[in-house]
């Protein structure tokens, strides 16, 4: 069984740092694409970033340049390094994970991932 479990969520002022991170179990598929999501509320769920099992990452043009997805293969542990953070990224952030054909890029469209966490709070105040 897949578990997705996030965490390092928190409250934080405009031009501050947050680390996420999501701890992976029961996930044995050799290929795959992993992800972080967020949603605002009274908005859709949007994709953030992804990176798939041989480490090529895609962005939301958004946090490009400000957001850096990453995964430790030995702790099965996705991160996403978050700087310059905006009020506008004020979201419950997810982790998601979902199997893919070896020669498949990644995208990052909710609808595409098979599993998620429960999400973690971020909070930017101005």
């Amino acid at each position: 069984q897949v578990q997705l479990v996030e965490s390092g969520g928190g409250s934080v002022q405009a031009g501050g740092s947050l680390r996420l991170s999501c701890a992976a179990s029961g996930y044995t598929y050799s290929s795959y694409c992993m992800g972080w999501f967020r949603q605002a509320p009274g908005k859709e769920r949007e994709g953030v970033a992804a990176i798939d099992s041989d480490g090529s990452t895609v962005y939301a043009h958004s946090v490009k340049g400000r957001f850096t997805i990453s995964k430790d293969n030995a702790k099965n542990t996705l991160y996403l390094q978050m700087n310059s953070l905006k009020p506008e990224d004020t979201a419950m952030y997810y982790c998601a994970a979902t199997p893919v054909r070896s020669s498949d890029p990644c995208y990052i469209a909710p609808s595409l991932y098979a599993y998620w966490g429960q999400g973690t709070q971020v909070t930017v105040s101005s």
